[in-house]
């Protein structure tokens, strides 16, 4: 799943970085994938579609993309989306949301580690340094991922990338 991931952001900027003012257009990957997107200009949201030899990669990106995190995780009460950003493959789904909150960095952390211990995680890496603070963990009974950073600021930014595997 991750590799497809890379291909879908690696390929969205060089695409961004191209295409001026196109609103469309399709375009292969630097490994030769077809791929396709779409910028809608007044609202910012990018879609792709990449045709993969285990099947479709979809991402899709912006503000406006509503959030749907997997089942026990919640924003952090009171947060504002900045970006979001999903991307759907045939064995799971990554999902990334960055946010503002009027919190300090610990808190959030907090709100996103006891969700992540009650769905199951095992948090590997917790990290202060600098205002900033990041949790990271797996869930092994899935292979699922997690990471979160915030940053103290006025308001605290933070970032929430949860990878999930389709079960079977």
């Amino acid at each position: 799943m991750r590799g497809t991931a890379l291909i879908l952001a690696g390929s969205l900027g060089l695409m961004l970085a191209a295409c001026g003012s196109e609103t469309s257009g399709e375009f292969k990957t630097a490994d030769g994938k077809d791929a396709e997107y779409t910028i809608d200009k007044d609202s910012g949201e990018t879609t792709m579609t990449i045709d993969g030899p285990d099947g479709e990669a979809t991402l899709r990106s912006g503000t406006n993309v509503p959030v749907s995190l997997p089942a026990g995780f919640t924003l952090f009460p009171g947060s504002k989306v900045v970006a979001n950003t999903i991307v759907n493959q045939p064995d799971g789904q990554g999902t990334m949301v960055t946010f503002e909150a009027d919190a300090a960095a610990e808190r959030v952390v907090a709100h996103y580690r006891d969700a992540a211990k009650a769905a199951g995680f095992d948090i590997q890496l917790e990290m202060n340094t600098n205002g900033t603070r990041m949790i990271g963990g797996e869930r092994k009974a899935d292979g699922s991922s997690l990471s979160v950073t915030a940053t103290d600021g006025e308001p605290t930014t933070g970032q929430i990338i949860i990878g999930s595997k389709k079960p079977g």
